[in-house]
């Protein structure tokens, strides 16, 4: 029985990170539904039909790898990935072919169907805005993120510091971070992370910073895909430097005199990628909403 104030309010906290991730799931869902209406058009475009046992290995073997690692028992990851291959399956009107996943990969619809896989007015010059449209945005998808362990997130972004500056650790440039603490705020994720030069390389450490910059997870993007410049997200006020000014003005100045060329080929390709899929999808939600 909970008696004291603070365990109520501890609850109450739980419960409402609990519906957040609740949230996440049921739009996540919604967005793999439109992809496997995409699938379902593109299989049909090719002359594509049945189902796929291989790839449906592929999908349960991926789900079991993946819940072993976050420590989810693996009867429920089954179960959650079924329950929503099983929806792509009705959706798709494939029936009576015996249990089991297809995930995107069964056959299209045939005459007779129950319920149409895609509008033939989805032309391919207006289907990418209208997957985009229906993308979450990225306070929706906050709460799953969050749910990744604090270690991970750390080394994840660990590593990728490292690939990218990995010449100014080696030539002495970033010595002016040496004993000092920079923070970077993901606005719409709710995460931060503050950095330091520690032991010859950045690392993530739980201390405050002497100086943040803060922006959306778009518009970072944007930042580290080359995509914009930072004086121009500074202009703008997408992106905002708090604190220690001098010190967040030379590590900004760093990333931009970094050669682009120096940053690993499949290391920018994911940069650049990513940051053009989040803008597409910005505009896109912009657009709706407006």
């Amino acid at each position: 029985m909970l008696s004291l104030p603070h365990d109520r309010w501890l609850l109450d906290r739980a419960r409402s990170a609990i519906d957040g991730v609740d949230d996440g799931l049921i739009l996540l869902l919604a967005t793999r539904r439109r992809l496997v209406r995409l699938v379902a058009w593109l299989k049909s475009r090719a002359g594509m039909s049945g189902r796929d046992p291989g790839r449906e290995q592929r999908v349960h073997a991926r789900a079991q790898t993946l819940a072993a690692r976050v420590g989810v028992p693996d009867a429920t990851a089954r179960t959650l990935v079924d329950l929503a291959i099983d929806d792509a399956c009705l959706q798709q009107g494939i029936v009576g072919e015996g249990s089991g996943l297809d995930a995107g990969q069964g056959r299209v619809m045939v005459q007779g169907s129950m319920i149409p896989v895609m509008p033939i007015s989805l032309a391919p010059s207006t289907l990418a805005p209208r997957v985009w449209r229906w993308m979450p945005p990225p306070r929706r998808v906050a709460p799953l993120v969050r749910a990744i362990p604090s270690r991970w997130q750390h080394a994840l972004l660990e590593q990728a510091m490292g690939r990218v500056l990995a010449m100014p650790l080696r030539d002495g440039s970033l010595d002016f971070m040496k004993g000092r603490r920079l923070g970077i705020e993901v606005s719409d994720l709710g995460l931060r992370w503050v950095l330091t030069w520690e032991d010859g390389r950045l690392r993530v450490i739980a201390d405050e910073p002497e100086a943040s910059v803060r922006g959306s997870a778009t518009d970072l993007l944007l930042l580290a895909g080359r995509l914009e410049d930072a004086d121009t997200l500074f202009f703008q006020r997408a992106l905002v430097l708090t604190g220690d000014t001098e010190l967040g003005l030379t590590a900004r100045n760093l990333l931009e005199r970094l050669p682009w060329e120096d940053v690993p080929l499949g290391l920018r390709i994911a940069l650049h990628r990513g940051a053009r899929f989040a803008r597409m999808a910005r505009d896109a939600h912009r657009e709706r909403s407006g």
